[in-house]
Parts: C-alpha cells; structure tokens; sequence
C-alpha cells in the first residue's frame, strides 16, 4: 500500500511539471490558430452560403470548447466533432495573405478529446493540413530547459493495474472508448437536454420581449417583415431592434418610404439585391439614417434591374430571372444590377436564337463564381455569368424537359416537408421546429419521417433546428443534423 501511495503521489508530482511545461495561455492559443482562423474564417465564405453557415456554427463550438479548457477545475469533457470548409492553398505561394486560392475549398471534419490548449490547438492544425512549426517560437515556457522538453515528448505508461488499484481513469481506454463510441441522437439528447432546458428557460423572458418589439416596429412603420442574415442571439437581437425603435423616435420623418418593405438585420446597410432594407449591425445611427433617405433613389434603380430582368428573359425565350437568398450571397442592388448588366451585354451580342416563349415557365439564377451551368434539384438554372454563350444555349434546350419536371416535384417537396414539420411539431409537442438554410428540403423531409418513427420525450417544448451538426445554441435551441444516427 505505501507503494502505490509513494507512486501516486510521484505521478501526481511529474503530470504537474508536465503540464506546466505544456501549458499555453489563451492569448497564445489565438495567435497559434491563426493560420487556422484565416482558412476558415466565414467572412472568406461571402459567394457561399451553405459553407458560411457551416463556419460559423463551428467557430461558436470551437471557441466553446476551448473557453472550457481554460476554465480551473473544469473536467467535464466529451469529444466533440467538428466540421470546416477550408481554403484551398496554392502549392507554390509564399506569402501567407496569397495562400489561399479563390478556386475551392475542402471540407474538413475532425474531433477533439483534448484536454489542454496545447494538444487542442495541434489536432486543430494537423487535421487541416496546416503548419505547426509556429507554435514552438508561441509557447514560450513548452521548452524552459532541455530536460522539459524530453520530459513532454516521453510519455509516462503505468501498468493497467496501477489504475484498477487507485481508481483513477486510464487516460487511454477512455480515449478508446471515446473514439469507439458514435454520437446517436438518443445518447446526445440525454447528455444535453438538461443543459438545453436551462438555456431555453433563461431566454424565454427576451424571445418575449423581442415578439413584442417586433410586432410594434412592424405595424408602426407598416413593414412586411423583419428578417436577420445570420443567427444572432435573442439578446443581441432585441438590441438591434432597440436601435431601430430609438431612430423612429428621433428621425420619424426618414421612414415614410418604408412601407410594406422588409428589412434585414446584416453586416452591411443598403438595399439587397431582393428589394430589402439592409440595416448594417455594426453601422450607427448616421448610417442608417442615410439608408432611409437614399430609399427613392434604391426604389427607382430597382425598377430599372427588373426592366433588366424582362429584357435577359425576351433574349432567352422567356425563362424568368429570380433571386434566390437562401442559395445565393447577400448581393446589394447595385452589385446584383451590375451582374444583371453584364450579362444582358453579353446575350445581346451573341443575339442566340432562342423561339419566343419557347422557355415559358422555367426560372434561372445568375452567379458569379461559377463557369459551367447546372440544374438545380429544384428545377432552376444556375447559370455563371461568364458562361459560353452557345454552350448555355445547348445546355438549356437538353436540361429543358428536366427542368419542367424538377419544378413541378418542388411544389410537391414543399407541400410533403411542410406537412411533415406540422407533424412532428405536434407529435413531439415541440415549441418551433425549422432547418438551416444549408439543409435542403429533401434532407428535411428524411429527418422527419425517421424522427416521426421515434419516441423522444426529450424534445417536449424545445426550439429544435435541422442541421448538419449537434449543438446547443446560446439560447437553448436544439441543433442536430438532418442525418443523425
């Protein structure tokens, strides 16, 4: 006994020199991650919505993670699985703001059983292919002398006995054990519904708030609608709201040309390319006092992009031109009317021979960031604007008949997945149930229908969202991915 009582405390003594010698402060562990941040930062992710929105839901779980380890006596791990859409490097670029090519991006999914900084930050790094050479010269005390570094890169092995003896958890079967075990939805509902309940309990006074504020703005200056651009807090979203309630006050007379309008809570104030009000969350008051004097001026260039649309539409047989926000990037009106311009140029030079109304009825989004057409599985064209002229034409009369029956399968998706979240709302007595716009409407309707086939008390007046990935949000509402297991 007084054996492993001599041994328990020596193992005690050598993990805390060890630790010390691993540690690395927060400040350390930004500068160290980078590279990282800047291969994954949603702000690189504008042209793509879906791999944005995957970012940033990833970076709130990132960051929650590593605030946890640096909490003192916090011990509550549990592995946890990320996913990031990373830039792709060009191979012979050596200058890190030219690394990153405009090209593509690769999607990256790893996940983290860490339990310090250190070790975090390098999984971090390793699993996107990034450099580690940079942490060394960070972490100042990971080499205060030579003997600390061969003491932290020579593990310490005790025999399977020592641990069934002592009590302690063997720090590798329980790696194992967690690599070995895959997430389900029952087991993570189990160990979150509690956490979950807590939050939304907390929030409930705000969402109230925030229904109320609502309401009053939108019949107040007779708005359609109130919108915000990324998922934001309840919090931070009453003081948006606060904002725009203290301007009505001050500036009524601005506000006039607001009605039957919706406006959108984003990064930047104008007006988008959909005809909304962007109201910029980082702008003052000045800005967006500007905004609603510039509206007669946004109105009257809006008219123009639609006369632009009609014309793009007689030179290709009558296809209708429409914007998409769930699929397309936040595009201002002035940017989405230059696009509109450039590409109405260029069709009317080439002067293709489409029939008129020969198109009648199909639909076509333009983008920038593409360079060969697709169908999408919603039966519009995605159609790049530096597309071939004569390549678009042959493709749009081969994709035609399929285009046709995409469309008319749309309205019927729309119908099955909106009776399917009526369905299991009421099924699972849930308070709201929706999806991110990056789950599309048939992944939507598969995690229904396997949810309707299972029985979750858990989910009894929660805010449940569809999406690529488990988490709990700030406010309690329940993320979990449309393909759970």
């Amino acid at each position: 006994t007084f054996y492993y009582f001599v041994r328990s405390c020596l193992e005690k003594i050598l993990l805390q020199c060890i630790l010390q010698s691993r540690t690395l402060s927060g400040a350390d562990a930004i500068n160290a991650l980078r590279p990282f941040y800047f291969a994954v930062h949603p702000d690189f992710f504008g042209q793509h919505p879906k791999e944005r929105e995957v970012n940033e839901n990833s970076l709130k779980r990132l960051n929650g993670y590593l605030e946890n380890l640096q909490k003192p006596g916090f011990r509550s791990f549990k592995p946890t699985q990320l996913t990031f859409y990373v830039r792709e490097r060009e191979p012979n670029s050596s200058n890190v703001q030219e690394s990153f090519s405009a090209s593509g991006f690769r999607a990256v999914s790893f996940t983290l059983h860490t339990r310090d900084l250190l070790s975090t930050v390098l999984d971090i790094l390793n699993s996107c292919s990034l450099s580690t050479e940079h942490v060394q010269s960070l972490n100042v005390n990971s080499q205060p002398h030579k003997e600390a570094k061969s003491a932290v890169n020579r593990p310490i092995k005790w025999d399977k006995t020592y641990y069934s003896f002592t009590g302690f958890k063997d720090p590798e079967e329980e790696l194992e054990q967690a690599q070995r075990v895959e997430t389900t939805l029952l087991s993570w509902l189990d160990y979150n519904e509690a956490s979950a309940v807590k939050k939304l309990k907390k929030s409930l006074p705000l969402r109230k708030e925030l229904e109320r504020l609502k309401i009053e703005l939108s019949h107040e200056l007779q708005l359609s609608d109130i919108r915000w651009q990324r998922s934001w807090g309840i919090a931070h979203r009453c003081s948006q709201l606060h904002s725009l309630g203290r301007l009505v006050q001050q500036r009524p007379e601005i506000l006039e040309n607001v009605k039957g309008r919706t406006v959108v809570f984003t990064d930047r104030s104008g007006m988008s390319a959909a005809g909304h009000i962007m109201l910029g969350t980082m702008d003052v008051h000045h800005h967006w006092t500007k905004i609603f004097e510039r509206l007669p001026n946004y109105y009257k260039l809006q008219k123009r992009l639609l006369l632009l649309e009609d014309r793009i539409s007689q030179l290709l047989g009558g296809i209708q031109v429409i914007y998409i926000e769930e699929l397309q990037p936040l595009l201002t009106l002035e940017e989405y009317f230059e696009l509109l311009n450039s590409f109405y140029n260029k069709l009317h030079d080439s002067r293709l021979p489409f029939h008129p109304r020969s198109l009648r009825g199909l639909q076509m989004i333009l983008e920038s960031d593409r360079y060969a057409p697709s169908l999408h599985e919603f039966g519009h064209f995605m159609i790049p604007t530096i597309c071939d002229p004569a390549a678009l034409q042959w493709f749009i009369f081969a994709k035609a008949q399929e285009a046709r029956e995409n469309l008319k399968r749309k309205e019927e998706m729309m119908i099955t997945e909106k009776e399917l979240i009526s369905t299991s709302t009421e099924k699972f007595s849930l308070d709201r149930l929706y999806k991110e716009p990056s789950v599309t409407s048939a992944q939507m309707i598969d995690c229904c229908k396997r949810l309707l086939e299972e029985s979750l008390p858990y989910l009894q007046g929660m805010h449940l969202c569809v999406s690529h990935f488990y988490s709990v949000l700030q406010d309690g509402d329940l993320c979990i991915p449309w393909n759970w297991k």
